[in-house]
């Protein structure tokens, strides 16, 4: 994630420096605890959670847990893991709810935290997950906050209570009330509270907070921060617990470039669990907090689980076991292509998916080049082309190139290398299908895994039958020479059925001493 970018960056380097000592003496335990210290506090951690998350991983990293370890480099990491797991909360905690619907929800934080757009990505959420949620607009202060929450509401596809204008006009006390009422009525199972915030934590924002807390007793009451805003958010967390109190915390804008302290801060500083974090603008960038999974992705372990979870989410199994079928059968199409990289495509950004996995950092700058945008530029290059052209690209002569170009505002060159890379990657698919080996464009036969032995084979009797000489006149020579001197054993019949050497084709002496001559010798 982008707001622990600068953080995860200077935590592989630091480990990175012990994993060339084969033993860790206390000096090297306290220079990579300085090292983890002021990458903490760089990142906007608060004071005392750096003190007391450094204290134990010095303590144990100088324990007999390492010292009699095989690798004492890797047990550091693990402990610097296990402790960042207990700093972002331990466990992960669900939401609980109610025995009987609706569940009611009160979302609480500062303006502009986010928590009208978090108010549709929680109901969306919920939605996916086979429940029926309803937003309240209780936030009848900031300015067309109302209908914000109805955009965003119809945006989720889900039902906005909404009776007052808002824009200062309406008790929010009493909207709340009745939206609970309400989603009773109807049978909702699930009310999400939109609550005002302010510009800062103010007497007035925590007396309303309160009172529509007691007005609606909610079941959850989630505090929204912002994960941008560093040290500020121990003190606002605080200042929200006293004054409202709430029993999970939410992290919003984690995609920014900020430091991302707060996310390492608030869980140990209140006690209460991060529940979920708000990953992106999109009303589906948003997932549930796992502390172990984000300690991962801090540490540049990776987060295979949630990637999984992610592919599960979007691909159909008997969709996926078709594709696999077409492989096999050599009746992959561009259409099918088509069809694959849409569901790609609602997994999210192709960035982020490959910022989940092992060693992704070392890939930074290959990351960061990587162009989004070219998925489109596919897409716009296989909409223009016929359904009979994706089903036999055999037929894309060069006036159809030139017309797909055209059609997709792309050149023919790229309509070529599309094209070309489809039909390579066909190919090594149906490799893998039928259980066989992929030869990888540019790099041959994937070493070690018993496959191309035929191909090394004849390089090597290549190598053995002719000159490697670059000088074209002494490969001449070299070459005849080995043709005289070659096993008169073969002079029976070569293993092709051409027959042996003949002496009728070899170089007679006085050729061979105008070849000499020509070299030099």
């Amino acid at each position: 994630m982008a707001a622990f970018g600068s953080l995860s960056d200077r935590l592989v380097e630091t480990f990175s420096k012990l994993r060339t000592k084969g033993k860790l003496s206390p000096a090297d335990v306290d220079g990579t605890v300085r090292e983890i210290r002021r990458a903490l506090l760089d990142a906007d951690v608060a004071l005392e959670v750096v003190k007391d998350f450094t204290g134990k991983v010095r303590e144990r990293a100088l324990s007999d847990e390492v010292n009699r370890a095989l690798n004492p480099a890797q047990q550091v990491v693990q402990i610097v893991n296990e402790e960042l797991v207990t700093i972002l909360g331990g466990q992960q905690r669900r939401l609980e709810f109610a025995k009987t619907p609706p569940t009611v929800i009160m979302l609480a934080g500062l303006q502009g935290a986010g928590k009208t757009t978090l108010a549709g990505k929680l109901a969306t959420w919920l939605k996916k997950d086979g429940h029926t949620p309803m937003l309240v607009a209780a936030d009848l202060q900031r300015p067309n906050a109302v209908t914000q929450l109805q955009v965003v509401g119809g945006q989720a596809g889900v039902e906005v209570w909404a009776p007052e204008p808002g824009n200062g006009v309406g008790d929010p006390v009493r909207v709340a009330k009745q939206g609970v009422e309400e989603a009773r009525r109807r049978q909702f199972d699930t009310v999400i509270i939109d609550t005002a915030g302010r510009l800062g934590v103010d007497a007035e924002l925590m007396r309303q907070a309160a009172d529509i807390r007691r007005a609606t007793d909610p079941d959850e009451v989630l505090f929204v921060i912002d994960a941008m805003i560093g040290q500020d958010a121990v003190a606002t967390a605080r200042a929200f617990q006293e004054g409202v109190d709430f029993t999970g915390v939410v992290l919003s804008k984690l995609d920014g470039d900020a430091r991302g302290g707060a996310a390492l801060s608030v869980a140990q500083i209140t006690g209460r669990p991060i529940m979920f974090a708000s990953t992106g603008e999109s009303l589906e960038d948003f997932e549930p907090f796992h502390p172990d999974r984000m300690a991962g992705r801090i540490l540049d372990l990776g987060d295979i689980l949630t990637l999984i979870e992610q592919a599960q989410q979007h691909f159909d199994e008997e969709e996926a076991a078709k594709v696999a079928e077409k492989f096999a059968t050599d009746s992959f199409t561009l259409e099918d292509f088509l069809d694959q990289m849409q569901q790609l495509k609602k997994m999210g950004s192709m960035k982020s998916m490959l910022g989940m996995l092992p060693g992704a950092r070392g890939l930074k700058q290959q990351l960061e080049d990587f162009d989004e945008s070219e998925l489109t530029r596919t897409e716009a290059i296989i909409r223009s082309m016929t359904k009979q052209e994706r089903q036999l690209p055999k037929l894309l002569n060069g006036s159809r190139r030139l017309r797909i170009a055209r059609g997709s505002g792309t050149t023919v060159t790229e309509v070529n290398a599309l094209v070309n890379r489809f039909e390579q990657a066909a190919k090594m698919m149906k490799t893998v299908a039928k259980g066989g080996v992929p030869n990888v464009p540019g790099m041959g036969p994937v070493p070690g895994m018993g496959g191309g032995r035929a191909s090394m084979a004849k390089q090597q009797s290549r190598k053995k039958g002719g000159s490697r000489s670059g000088n074209p006149a002494r490969r001449a020579a070299e070459n005849a020479a080995r043709t005289t001197t070659a096993p008169t054993a073969a002079a029976g019949g070569s293993g092709f059925g051409l027959g042996g050497p003949s002496k009728q084709n070899a170089p007679s002496e006085d050729e061979l001493a105008a070849l000499q001559k020509l070299l030099g010798r």
